[in-house]
């Protein structure tokens, strides 16, 4: 038990340090040093305020005990042989690491879509979800900014994927960088995707941070994580996102709403 505890103390420290790092530096570049240099890459002109920020943090902090309590468990207890984790590396061969990190990201994002969706029931909304949605102004701050029974079923992923396909303990972790990454910058509340994303086919796939950002200012639509693919599959992508994408990277790039509208080759 005391190494178990032990355990969860060492990782909470470093998931904590991750955190810090990896949502507190775009948060020091974005909205400290060079929020006027960048404005025109924010989404919503205005800022969230102190409050905002001290009340993400806090949520923040208990959701990566959460998190951590969940890996623990699935690495370090005996839990660990109800799944498919594997320790030697070269028990598969070394790119399925690459290919394990990938497939984690597609389950994920089918996990989260869905789980996602159910927590907009309004009776789970106004018991779970409406902590993450007080920040309708989202910052770096708000990527883990859960009420802990959300953040038990965000982390409920790690479980599902390490009970359905080998993973080495590094892809465990690359998974949760990898995702948390994502997750800031979804939250970020500036766009950085360069100009030529809107006329190649990444765009009809992945996600980006207008549309995220859409989500916490509309409420409805944009369930999706990494990708649009559900959201366009199931009917639930917001009508506005598109046009709001267009608006912001025209404002950035100094374009005419037409010239967004304009293949990539003849802006050049």
């Amino acid at each position: 038990m005391n190494t178990i505890v032990e355990g969860i103390v060492r990782i909470f420290s470093i998931s904590l340090l991750r955190y810090f790092l990896l949502a507190g530096i775009p948060f020091v570049i974005f909205y400290l040093l060079f929020p006027a240099r960048l404005k025109l890459q924010k989404i919503q002109q205005r800022y969230a305020s102190r409050k905002d920020f001290i009340r993400e943090i806090l949520h923040s902090v208990q959701s990566t005990l959460v998190f951590t309590v969940i890996g623990v468990a699935i690495l370090n207890t005996p839990i660990r042989h109800y799944t498919l984790v594997y320790s030697d590396i070269h028990d598969f061969p070394i790119w399925y690491i690459g290919v394990s990190l990938a497939l984690s990201l597609v389950v994920h994002d089918t996990y989260f879509y869905w789980m996602h969706r159910l927590l907009h029931h309004p009776k789970l909304f106004k018991l779970t979800h409406l902590v993450h949605h007080q920040s309708i102004n989202p910052s770096p701050w708000t990527s883990y900014s859960f009420h802990f029974l959300e953040a038990a079923a965000e982390g409920g992923v790690l479980v599902l994927i390490t009970c359905i396909m080998p993973l080495h303990p590094l892809t465990v972790l690359l998974f949760t960088i990898t995702g948390f990454i994502i997750n800031v910058y979804g939250h970020l509340g500036y766009e950085l995707m360069p100009r030529w994303l809107r006329h190649s086919w990444l765009f009809e796939v992945i996600n980006t941070s207008v549309h995220h950002n859409l989500h916490h200012r509309k409420f409805k639509g944009n369930y999706g994580l990494y990708f649009r693919v559900w959201d366009r599959l199931m009917g639930t992508e917001h009508p506005d996102y598109v046009k709001e994408y267009d608006k912001i990277q025209a404002r950035r790039f100094n374009l005419n709403e037409d010239k967004s509208q304009v293949p990539l080759g003849d802006l050049c």
